[in-house]
């Protein structure tokens, strides 16, 4: 695969994507789906390029989550899931995205164990008590919660965008970034008697700081990566977040393949499908348990020592989501079963009413759902009429806004929280592409990496 020839990405001003192929593609959902919808893709697709991305003359592109001024690892690249179906008939947008992975990539060297980050060193955020190897929280940094998901997105853009276009330009600090994540994450493997990591915030609720003076809950070695924060950014209960550790399973082998077919680097490759492998066998042999009735199911959480959380959150990657970021397949038994778990009242958080049912989060009040996971049920759901009544129910729920929002009350959807988020957003699109056809840029479940062999 040879780098792209150009300029390595558009410069600070100009157009971030062709109109004209935006346009193109909402008329077709316009056609397929109706007006509303299309009015609605349109709008959420055109403001994310108009009101999110910053270029820089870098080569870099900075991506603020919405109405918060910051740039989340995680939400960058949800943000763009809609837009890579378009990449191979646009090269401003290709650009645009190849930007965005770089900044990605800095960022992960700046600090790897960062969530969100400034446009800049400009000390904004919070400014909470973290271990860290220099003396503080790096200015660059908005908010250091580690989170497995912040490290495995990144790398899941990157490879993304290569099998969109083939290009190459945004990889030059791949094998840094790849050697980078495998050490964090195998430093996290034995956090007890390995990490330096500590978080505590005071002033704030439990679920925004690390017990144990910022260790985090104890953990046993099961071969999985520990994490100290969930994707909603609350703290996990227990350390091994079982979706969070399937995602850093399939962008290990992401990065595996890249760096075969790419960066050419065999210790590279042969690094991440050794621990792609042991993550895979932490997750069969510790996060499939019984559940309620009997069926063995996927755990949100567990600690390597017997304890044990059966729930799943709105935000991604979910165990709703295994099919959505390569894990398995949707009609696969286990999961199968685990979505009617977490699609139940057996979900502590999972939320019905007059006007929606579904899961929410701890992140936002009780009773409240998630359009972002309403969106996932309707792309991870084998039914087509199950998928267009969950994206009709996200229309009717905006309150009269034409914005999704993070989340509503399952009896009022005028009450709400968050009046601009991007991520909302985009997985809105995403639905709405998947129902009409238009969802090109799809990740098949892996292979499973090879077993490793059992430790001495």
């Amino acid at each position: 695969m040879s780098y792209v020839t150009g300029s390595a990405a558009p410069a600070s001003g100009t157009a971030l994507y062709d109109p004209d192929v935006l346009a193109d593609l909402v008329a077709k959902v316009g056609e397929r789906l109706g007006g509303e919808v299309a009015d609605a893709v349109g709008r959420c697709m055109a403001d994310t390029l108009a009101r999110t991305i910053t270029l820089h003359p870098d080569g870099t592109a900075f991506v603020i989550t919405g109405d918060i001024p910051a740039m989340w690892l995680r939400d960058s690249t949800t943000q763009l899931a809609p837009f890579l179906h378009l990449v191979d008939r646009d090269e401003r947008l290709a650009d645009t995205i190849a930007a965005v992975s770089r900044r990605q990539q800095a960022s992960i060297l700046r600090d790897p164990h960062a969530n969100a980050f400034n446009d800049g060193p400009t000390g904004a955020g919070h400014r909470d008590k973290t271990g860290h190897p220099e003396t503080g929280q790096s200015p660059w940094v908005w908010e250091r919660k580690y989170e497995i998901d912040s490290l495995a997105y990144p790398l899941q853009l990157a490879h993304d965008l290569w099998v969109a276009t083939g290009r190459t330009d945004h990889l030059a600090d791949l094998a840094r970034v790849g050697r980078t994540v495998i050490d964090l994450w195998r430093t996290e493997q034995r956090h007890e008697e390995a990490s330096s990591y500590t978080f505590e915030r005071t002033d704030c609720p439990p679920t925004d700081t690390l017990v144990r003076g910022g260790r985090g809950p104890e953990v046993s070695h099961t071969g999985m990566t520990w994490a100290g924060f969930r994707p909603s950014d609350d703290a996990c209960t227990y350390g091994y977040n079982v979706p969070g550790n399937a995602l850093a399973a399939t962008a290990l082998g992401q990065l595996a393949e890249l760096a075969a077919e790419v960066l050419h680097d065999a210790d590279l490759a042969a690094s991440a499908t050794e621990l792609r492998g042991e993550i895979e066998r932490g997750i069969r042999e510790h996060g499939v348990v019984t559940g309620p009735d009997g069926a063995p199911v996927y755990a949100y959480e567990v600690d390597g020592r017997g304890g044990v959380l059966l729930a799943d959150d709105a935000n991604t990657p979910s165990l709703l989501a295994l099919p959505l970021t390569g894990w398995c397949r949707a009609d696969d038994p286990l999961y199968t079963a685990t979505r009617d778990l977490v699609l139940s009242p057996a979900n502590p958080y999972y939320f019905s009413g007059s006007a929606a049912s579904g899961i929410g989060s701890p992140h936002t009040p009780e009773g409240h759902v998630w359009p972002i996971a309403l969106a996932i049920q309707g792309l991870t759901s084998t039914d087509p009429a199950e998928r267009r009544a969950l994206l009709d129910l996200i229309l009717a729920t905006d309150d009269g806004t034409g914005a999704v929002h993070e989340s509503f009350h399952v009896d009022d959807p005028g009450t709400w929280t968050r009046e601009w988020f991007s991520w909302a957003n985009a997985m809105f699109c995403e639905l709405a592409l998947e129902t009409a056809g238009l969802r090109t840029h799809r990740r098949p479940a892996p292979a499973p990496a090879p077993a490793p062999e059992p430790a001495p």
